[in-house]
């Protein structure tokens, strides 16, 4: 017979904030690396961790797009039919205030993506997804 979860556990606390947007760093063998010039690593990821949840990533096998940053839908918006949204070349601080701003914003399904950022989104190969 499969183990059910408490009823706490299956359940938010009143007064409790949904999960936000979130974000994946990638920062490996090229993203946040001396190979991505110009780029205060630290500080891009420390400014975003400002915004939202922040992990960071191993490799995420699109290299040629480095500094790539993956922003993740918050569940309930997940469940509605929003997806992920992989921006590449985010090598400058003008692109992580615009990504930090549309994830406070509520980020993808909740607030429409600037149009800035189209310069950066880009659709990953089926492996990396």
């Amino acid at each position: 017979m499969p183990r059910q979860r408490p009823e706490a556990a299956r359940t938010q606390h009143p007064g409790a904030e949904p999960a936000p947007s979130r974000i994946v760093v990638c920062r490996d063998c090229c993203c946040g690396s001396p190979k991505v010039t110009g780029v205060d690593h630290t500080r891009q990821v420390e400014r975003l961790a400002e915004s939202v949840p922040v992990r960071v990533s191993a490799c995420l096998d699109v290299c040629e797009h480095a500094n790539v940053i993956v922003v993740q839908p918050s569940a309930a918006a997940r469940a509605e039919g929003a997806r992920p949204v992989w921006l590449g070349l985010v090598n400058d601080a003008d692109a992580t205030e615009d990504i930090a701003a549309w994830v406070q914003a509520g980020g993808p399904g909740v607030a429409p993506c600037p149009d800035i950022l189209d310069l950066y989104v880009f659709t990953p190969p089926r492996r990396a997804r």
